[in-house]
């Protein structure tokens, strides 16, 4: 088993170490002195060994591998001093191998780990921000309308927030909150082909609605439908009622129209309010 010297670069203490320790762990070694990690194959000395490398080593009084038997640690003052006090012997339980103090630091690693350094979290921080913030734009655009609706007092801002994305704020269209409370189809006594039409609209909502379209179909006697047309809010709103303030909460409106029905001498109706899509 051939053996070579190598010195730590750190206190240049030089040890003896074997081909097959080296190849075991790929130079990697330990210096049992002051404990710097090293190559021992990039360090290895061509001068000739120090006279206390052919000292005779003490061997202790209990079983030791072979390994830790041929691993002596070497000063380079070694020469300057006497050989008796460089020399030093120690027991079974203190003397280790260089592997041996390698595979101890690693274990005591594994079981110990040194706590990791915190990482900075500020930049995790404004991107949560930032996504919070995209996410709040988004809720805003989408539910804009109701918003509105349940918080009057943030409407303004939501529709500053529409000028910069180019939408607008319309007000509420729940035509299911809409009614018909009452209506009335009859001849006018004064023109025989023209016919009144009365409604009155309840908004049942707890907010303005917009006012709805209104359909209104024609029938005979048989029910069938002889004529249809759809009524837009301006067409049947009152003068002095502003389309773009809706019915307010819990409001009625009325309604009356005049319609020609010429040769069609309707004998019923039917009402239908819609809303176009927003």
């Amino acid at each position: 088993m051939s053996s070579s010297i190598t010195q730590c670069p750190g206190c240049y203490t030089r040890f003896r170490v074997t081909t097959e320790q080296l190849t075991a762990h790929n130079g990697i070694v330990r210096c049992g002195l002051c404990s710097a990690i090293f190559n021992a194959t990039e360090h290895l000395q061509d001068d000739e060994p120090s006279p206390q490398l052919t000292l005779p080593i003490a061997h202790p009084e209990n079983d030791r591998t072979e390994t830790t038997q041929e691993i002596e640690v070497i000063s380079d003052v070694a020469n300057t001093v006497e050989p008796q006090a460089s020399r030093a012997i120690v027991g079974s339980d203190e003397l280790e191998t260089l592997f041996q103090q390698i595979a101890a630091d690693e274990s005591a690693q594994t079981e110990h780990p040194k706590p990791e350094r915190k990482a900075r979290q500020w930049p995790w921080v404004i991107g949560a921000l930032l996504m919070l913030l995209v996410w709040i734009a988004q809720i805003a655009f989408y539910l804009r309308v109701d918003i509105a609706a349940q918080l009057p007092g943030l409407k303004p801002a939501l529709i500053s927030y529409c000028d910069l994305l180019k939408c607008t704020v319309p007000l509420p269209q729940k035509v299911e909150l809409m009614n018909i409370e009452s209506s009335d189809l009859e001849a006018d006594p004064a023109q025989p082909s023209v016919v009144n039409l009365s409604a009155t609209l309840h908004n049942r909502a707890e907010y303005a609605q917009a006012y709805p379209n209104i359909e209104l179909s024609l029938t005979d006697i048989q029910d069938k439908i002889l004529a249809r047309r759809v009524f837009y809010p301006a067409e049947y709103l009152k003068a002095g009622e502003e389309e773009k303030l809706g019915l307010a909460t819990n409001r009625e409106t009325s309604i009356k129209l005049h319609l020609d029905t010429a040769d069609l001498k309707p004998v019923g109706y039917k009402l239908f309010l819609f809303y176009n899509r927003q």
